[in-house]
């Protein structure tokens, strides 16, 4: 009997959507696709979509930069997230109530391991990528939720507005 409450737990918990893993850098396996999930900031976005790709350094000092960044509501951007450090770091695109969320789970989880598509956890010297399409209208924050990062300001924001008309 224990051994179906086990199997039924660990059935549930697959089933779920959680997910534990940032990844394993030395990992060469087949490329994920990444889940199309609507979320407040947007959902994950095609490669071959992309409108423009924009650089994001990560630094040991816990800041970004740019820190800002400055997208049109509809627009698919390719971020390449470069660890310039000699610590990981992360780059999670949310908005702050749930950034806040997940940065005290990770205090109280250091190792804790997840992996979505607005989220790249990316080893000292290395590279990540992220694309997403930013389909509604606000300011998101993007962070570093690495367990003291975020609390020494390691945060950016994007600001997401409506395209440009032209008038007539």
């Amino acid at each position: 009997m224990q051994r179906l409450e086990m199997f039924c737990l660990i059935a549930l918990l697959a089933g779920s959507g959680l997910a534990w893993s940032h990844g394993d850098p030395a990992h060469s396996g087949a490329p994920v696709v990444a889940k199309k999930e609507q979320k407040d900031w947007g959902i994950a976005g095609d490669a071959a979509s992309a409108h423009r790709t924009i650089v994001v350094r990560m630094l040991d000092s816990m800041r970004f930069s740019p820190a800002r960044i400055d997208v049109r509501r509809g627009e698919t951007v390719r971020f390449v997230v470069r660890n310039e450090g000699r610590t990981p770091h992360e780059f999670v695109i949310g908005t702050r109530k749930e950034n806040d969320a997940h940065a005290a789970l990770m205090m109280k989880f250091p190792d804790m391991e997840h992996d979505e598509p607005y989220m790249a956890h990316v080893g000292p010297g290395q590279a990540g990528e992220i694309v997403w399409t930013f389909n509604r209208r606000g300011e998101f924050d993007f962070a570093c939720l690495i367990a003291g990062h975020y609390q020494a300001g390691m945060v950016g924001r994007i600001v997401v507005a409506d395209a440009r008309t032209t008038k007539e």
